[in-house]
């Protein structure tokens, strides 16, 4: 299959890249960065050095993913989305050992113009929608909008909304999976596959 580099892109030697990736225009990826098979980095993409992100994630146009930021399998990151890794930056403070991870898990969907404030985890198949700000920690399955972002309910894994109450319990099924999901103290898993 092979990675498919554009010739505007910076790939830095030492950088691990899977195969299937593809890199598009005037991407920058760092020596230390390690990207998993099948992603796809859109155009204006940068990665850092202390980046790792895994397989079949789309990383949408003019998009960082900075130092401590890990991203697992199936992430989808919207154009223009932002992470960050200092918590309080000042321009005249050096803190860069003070970066804080922030883990976004398997499956979940980062919106177009979103923000992902540092040290956080979102969870897997969680949903973070358009502009939102994120600045505490997202259950899985989690809807979460607005700013800062606050959850208004529940997502499936193929990206429909769940028929849950954002607290208490239930159960819902995917409309076009057929996929079973159980709510129960504020927790929804999926039960049938």
């Amino acid at each position: 299959m092979g990675i498919q580099i554009h010739p505007t892109a910076l790939v830095d030697e030492g950088a691990v890249v899977g195969d299937g990736t593809r890199i598009w225009h005037w991407v920058h990826v760092s020596p230390k960065a390690k990207i998993g098979k099948g992603c796809s980095l859109g155009q204006n993409v940068y990665v850092g050095n202390r980046v790792t992100i895994g397989d079949n994630v789309k990383i949408q146009n003019n998009v960082s993913v900075y130092d401590n930021v890990t991203l697992e399998d199936d992430v989808f990151c919207g154009p223009s989305m932002v992470f960050t890794n200092v918590y309080n930056p000042r321009s005249a403070v050096t803190r860069k050992d003070e970066y804080r991870d922030t883990l976004v898990k398997r499956g979940a969907t980062l919106g177009a113009n979103c923000t992902i404030v540092c040290g956080v985890v979102v969870g897997e198949n969680a949903f973070v929608g358009a502009g939102s700000v994120v600045n505490r920690n997202v259950p899985a399955f989690a809807l979460m909008v607005g700013v800062p972002a606050k959850q208004i309910g529940w997502m499936s894994r193929f990206g429909e909304r769940l028929e849950l109450p954002v607290k208490g319990s239930g159960e819902a099924v995917c409309p076009h999976t057929g996929d079973r999901y159980v709510l129960e103290n504020g927790v929804c898993r999926l039960v049938t596959a």
